[in-house]
């Protein structure tokens, strides 16, 4: 039995990896989240933290301080966020140099935004795992089920917004065009780097849907979900991104196609979300 470590083990990736390498492998999961303990804390040395690389067979480098747009234009340019991200990815890539880990890093097809520090994080991530010899996975705005309402991202804001105010509000004109993928499509995807670690030649693999969205119509979409209700459009242009868009590279098809239409996906949150809604009044 290979030990797996999932750094990050509670986010919305990170949820839904570790049920897929639940349902489909015989790995043991070690999972690994601040949110599950102070131990948790990769900014931290400690000894959970060494035994758990220690232990690992392979590691999926989840975990980072970032959240949608709302948050990355709140915090990204503060020394905090910088702090947090630059100390996380030392304690963690030292752990995986002092045992030879194989790993994926979770990046970002921001990585080449100078404007966005975020995006330049993620590139010196990229750089310490070109020497550590490890796989690069940048994703390409992925959704699933989020518990932080700090650091919720649009498809969830917009479902959020259209339970609880009947009318979806957008920040944006919602012209800027996005790739999204489920969260699930993302941790086959993940599993399918991990099974075929070696074979793979490309060290940059582009995890992504494929397909272009605007932000507005995810709006729409999430309209029809919850019986045409109205939108709102902001005034706000692209502020994360500043409208810069990159064409992903198709080699990693060759492995894996996403299933989860943007469609089914969103069907997916909205019924979770109004599920968690009447639950939590059931227990008021």
């Amino acid at each position: 039995m290979r030990n797996v470590l999932i750094l990050g083990s509670s986010g919305q990736i990170g949820l839904s990896l570790t049920k897929t390498l639940r349902e489909n492998t015989d790995y043991k999961i070690i999972e690994c989240d601040i949110v599950i303990n102070e131990n948790n804390d990769l900014r931290r040395k400690s000894d959970f933290l060494n035994k758990s690389f220690k232990e690992a067979d392979f590691v999926y480098f989840l975990a980072y301080d970032v959240g949608g747009s709302k948050y990355l234009r709140e915090n990204q340019n503060s020394t905090k966020f910088l702090d947090n991200n630059l100390l996380l990815m030392q304690n963690t890539f030292n752990y995986i140099k002092k045992y030879s880990i194989p790993f994926i890093f979770a990046s970002t097809q921001m990585s080449n935004m100078n404007h966005s520090a975020y995006g330049t994080l993620k590139r010196i991530g990229e750089h310490y795992t070109n020497i550590l010899g490890g796989h690069i996975v940048r994703f390409w705005n992925t959704y699933g089920i989020e518990n932080d309402l700090s650091k919720t991202h649009v498809i969830t804001d917009f479902i959020n917004s259209a339970i609880s105010q009947k009318t979806i509000f957008m920040r944006t004109t919602g012209k800027e065009k996005r790739q999204f993928l489920h969260a699930d499509d993302c941790s086959n995807a993940l599993l399918k780097i991990h099974q075929n670690y070696d074979d793979i030649e490309k060290r940059y693999l582009d995890i992504t849907s494929f397909e272009w969205t605007t932000i507005y119509e995810i709006a729409q979409i999430i309209s029809n979900v919850f019986c045409n209700i109205p939108i709102k459009r902001g005034e706000l242009e692209d502020l994360v991104q500043n409208n810069i868009s990159n064409e992903p590279d198709p080699y990693f098809r060759g492995y894996w196609e996403p299933k989860i239409t943007l469609e089914e996906g969103i069907n997916i949150i909205s019924k979770h979300m109004l599920k968690s809604k009447k639950n939590n009044k059931t227990l008021n």
